[in-house]
């Protein structure tokens, strides 16, 4: 079974239409974080237009229509959650020491998560922990949209390119109060994923 686990799209409907125009599955999962960006109602429009399993991140929770969407939904024996099953907070990243993930995630089994926008895939024993990456919000120093696609339970890690000027000029155009920091921030820069590695493991 080949899944498309698209994480963190955060409001950025011109990243996901890209993806998904890329997207050959059996079925796609959104993990969490689709809210909090510049264009959330267009993204959620595109979402609901698909026969999608959506899992809550922790932009999602103030929104009445998602708060009780669960945690995590498991495919092919492979457990999709937006930060760990039992909450959409906790932090993980690529150099997270091994105990850590154990007290997070257990001794054992394959994770799919997202949260910390970069992707990434651990081994630890039994344990696998990979990250799907960004689609509207990357920190991988680089702009562009990221996503995992499991096969088999195997991921295949993926980068989208997205039109960038159609996506600052919109947001530009649009009411959104962050709009200008959001462009700066991660549309007309890269974020750079060390710095961005380093400063989320400096919060947990």
């Amino acid at each position: 079974m080949r899944v498309a686990a698209l994480y963190d799209v955060h409001g950025m409907p011109w990243a996901l239409e890209a993806v998904l125009a890329q997207v050959d599955a059996d079925a796609i999962v959104f993990g969490g974080d689709f809210l909090g960006g510049p264009y959330p109602d267009e993204t959620v429009e595109l979402v609901q237009s698909l026969e999608a399993t959506l899992i809550r991140g922790n932009a999602d929770e103030a929104d009445e229509r998602f708060a009780s969407l669960p945690l995590t939904v498991e495919f092919d024996g492979v457990t999709y959650c937006h930060a760990t099953p039992t909450s959409n907070t906790p932090i993980t990243t690529a150099i997270t020491p091994d105990d850590d993930l154990r007290a997070m995630f257990g001794d054992s089994g394959t994770f799919v998560i997202g949260h910390t926008h970069h992707q990434f895939d651990r081994r630890v024993g039994e344990l696998r922990v990979i990250n799907a990456g960004s689609v509207g919000m990357a920190y991988e120093s680089d702009v562009a949209a990221f996503w995992t696609l499991v096969d088999g339970g195997e991921p295949r890690f993926m980068r989208t390119p997205f039109d960038i000027d159609r996506a600052v000029a919109a947001i530009r155009a649009s009411s959104w109060p962050g709009a200008e920091e959001f462009v700066a921030e991660n549309l007309l820069v890269a974020v750079s994923r060390d710095e961005a590695v380093q400063h989320f493991e400096s919060l947990r």
